[in-house]
């Protein structure tokens, strides 16, 4: 995990918990407009150190075996059921223990040949986080071409992000050069390395639910052009870009369906018996 370089520093226990884990906080360039002036972040050097990182993990009390009673089971449905894709926040900052516990979730995902191979960059400098909103902005104005008469007005009156007023937002890479694994399980499906990293943000979007925090993923982004705006390494694959925050509504029923883009269709119209 690195903090984009910008107008904050990283927090203490980022700033801590990197240097534990060998992973550099990212330069601060002077322009992310000149590619040759702005100085890239180095690859990342990730070394094992269970040992040291016992300190970081909850304090919690580990149940003797992996049992789970009706009432977990319960609420287990009812956390699926109320994970919204949120548009609409609060601008008061979430607590960095939560963020903290966020990321710790995520990592608790499985990945092909346990190659872990998601990076997580805090976008924090407002700079930056202007050239994401534009490239938001172009990008659904060529999505709107896509659509014609009532489907286009229907599409150009929905909230597509959260970008103008999530406190936190972060986004989310697969490296797919990862030494991590030792290409175990993905000679025939590369593709698994991707995988993996939305199965982290998965636990990530569950965990902030749990904590009544709303996670939103923004998908109408040109991709290749976020790597040069956070000063990534040019070969991480962008996989989401999430805006987090505490939401301003709560609603059971999807967005997309309340508006009437979309209804959830049931279950049962997507499995086939063979």
């Amino acid at each position: 995990m690195v903090r984009a370089a910008g107008l904050e520093p990283a927090r203490p226990l980022d700033r801590e918990i990197l240097s534990l884990l060998c992973l550099p906080i990212s330069p601060r360039p002077h322009s992310i407009d000149n590619k040759k002036t702005a100085t890239r972040i180095p690859r990342l050097s990730i070394h094992a150190n269970s040992v040291i990182m016992q300190k970081y993990k909850k304090t919690i009390k580990p149940i003797s075996e992996p049992h789970f009673d009706e009432n977990f089971q319960q609420t287990l449905d009812n956390l699926f059921a109320w994970r919204r894709d949120v548009r609409r926040f609060l601008t008061r900052p979430v607590e960095p223990t939560i963020l903290d516990g966020l990321i710790s979730n995520a990592c608790l995902a499985p990945s092909v040949g346990n190659s872990q191979p998601w990076r997580f960059v805090w976008v924090d400098n407002l700079v930056r986080r202007t050239a994401i909103r534009e490239n938001f902005k172009k990008a659904n104005i060529d999505a709107l071409n896509d659509y014609s008469d009532e489907q286009a007005k229907k599409y150009a009156s929905l909230k597509l992000s959260g970008l103008d007023q999530a406190p936190e937002q972060l986004a989310v890479f697969a490296d797919k050069t990862t030494k991590l694994g030792h290409g175990l399980g993905k000679k025939t499906m590369p593709e698994t390395i991707e995988y993996s990293v939305v199965g982290a943000i998965n636990n990530m979007w569950l965990t902030a639910r749990a904590h009544g925090v709303g996670l939103g993923w923004v998908s109408i982004l040109e991709p290749k052009n976020i790597n040069a705006i956070l000063d990534v390494p040019e070969d991480w694959l962008l996989i989401a870009y999430l805006c987090i925050g505490y939401p301003e509504e709560e609603h059971l029923d999807p967005e997309l369906q309340r508006h009437n883009w979309q209804q959830r269709i049931s279950s049962k119209d997507f499995i086939i018996q063979r």
